[in-house]
């Protein structure tokens, strides 16, 4: 296995991922048709699930889980850290396109540096 092909995946999924985010933001939390399904129907599995993404949203559980992983990725030195830098981009993205922007543009940059730093010589 090249040892270019985990960053490969990552920069051909990260698109992805914030694309669905933002499809998630204008197709389901703000689109006009779920909010008139939700008042009617709040016992839709759908309904449900918007609700608890609302309350994601307020409390700012992906933007506080990406600042998170972040700084312990910044720290934690080798794969651990890496990995870590790629669970808060993973956070991070989503946090940014669903209204958490103060903190996911923090965890996001954290991550990105901890990402690109080399790696320490033993």
């Amino acid at each position: 296995m090249s040892r270019r092909l985990p960053l490969i995946v990552l920069l051909v999924l990260l698109p992805l991922w914030l694309a669905g985010s933002y499809a998630a933001r204008y197709g389901f939390m703000e689109d006009g048709q779920w909010v008139g399904i939700c008042v009617d129907e709040t016992g839709r599995w759908e309904c449900v699930v918007r609700s608890n993404l609302g309350l994601m949203i307020h409390f700012k559980v992906l933007g506080w889980a990406a600042v998170g992983a972040a700084v312990l990725a910044f720290v934690l030195p080798g794969r651990t850290g890496w990995w870590l830098g790629v669970l808060a981009l993973v956070f991070g993205l989503p946090a940014l396109a669903l209204y958490n922007t103060t903190l996911a543009v923090f965890a996001v940059v954290i991550a990105g540096l901890r990402l690109v730093r080399e790696s320490r010589s033993a």
